[in-house]
């Protein structure tokens, strides 16, 4: 079992390759993290620190990860948290990020994350996808660019979602028959617009308040995509106020009849959750597939 100063040690070792010297680590907190990563709260003399590492060699992950940060930072438009350095040590992959002290949400937070979001998404690209590959939770997410909306949303979304599930066993042959049926449904069912810039995993646990209760945006998956999935994202699991929904409407409006395919959209994040955490996520996609097909 890990001691308190084996912690230390790690985490000695881990700012002495971050940033080339010694630093006195005066205290650490364990932090709520997800089911992948530990995370971790290190005051320093130099400062306080986000560390977040694990133990599940999945290649390229952090890399992956401070690229995504790096777009979206690049993009102008919500905060991102600042990269330190990211590493490999004693077999855990680490990543280092500034710390920012979370307060509560200002006054107009949930219209400026909207209007925030709404500038994101006019940022755009000449293909769907991206230069490089990423993750999605602990799955890895193929990026593989292409020029048509549908047939990316297709093959690099949906339908590795539903093989990835066939394969482990969690659902039948006869419901990924149900699958390939539903996508020749799709080009009469989504609309196409132009590829926009997409945080790619953004539920409400990956919103923080900054120390001056603006938004900021952690643990992305980005990628290019019609903005339409990214705005059904956030409906899934709840935590967005309506306020930002308006907001975002006023700044970018949305194409009509929305809130019909926001389902279709949602059977990506719903399927990534049968793959990773079991059957429970399943029943939606089974109600969404029966609908169309």
């Amino acid at each position: 079992m890990e001691t308190a100063e084996d912690q230390f040690q790690f985490f000695d070792g881990v700012f002495f390759e971050t940033f080339g010297r010694e630093i006195e680590i005066k205290e650490y907190r364990m932090l709520g993290g997800g089911s992948i990563n530990v995370a971790v709260q290190v005051n320093s003399d130099a400062g306080s620190y986000f560390i977040k590492y694990n133990t599940k060699d999945l290649e390229g992950m952090f890399e992956a990860e401070v690229n995504g940060l790096e777009l979206l930072r690049e993009s102008e438009t919500v905060r991102i948290p600042e990269v330190m350095g990211y590493g490999r040590r004693d077999g855990r992959d680490y990543l280092v990020l500034e710390y920012i002290s979370p307060s509560r949400p200002s006054m107009v937070y949930w219209e400026g994350l909207g209007q925030k979001l709404a500038k994101l998404h006019q940022v755009s690209s000449d293909k769907y996808g991206l230069k490089f590959n990423n993750y999605i939770g602990s799955l890895r997410q193929s990026n593989e660019q292409n020029e048509d909306w549908i047939q990316f949303f297709i093959e690099k979304r949906l339908n590795i979602q539903a093989g990835l599930a066939l394969y482990n066993e969690l659902i039948s042959w006869e419901m990924y028959d149900k699958f390939q049926k539903f996508y020749k449904k799709l080009p009469d069912l989504l609309p196409v617009e132009k590829p926009s810039l997409l945080h790619g995993d953004l539920w409400s646990g990956n919103v923080m308040n900054d120390e001056k209760g603006q938004p900021c945006f952690i643990d992305p998956a980005v990628y290019y995509g019609n903005r339409e999935a990214e705005m059904a994202f956030t409906t899934l699991f709840g935590g967005f106020d309506s306020r930002f929904y308006h907001a975002y409407h006023e700044a970018l409006p949305l194409q009509p009849n929305f809130d019909e395919r926001v389902p279709i959209y949602n059977i990506y994040p719903l399927m990534v959750h049968v793959n990773l955490f079991g059957l429970s996520y399943l029943a939606p996609v089974e109600k969404i597939l029966n609908k169309y097909v």
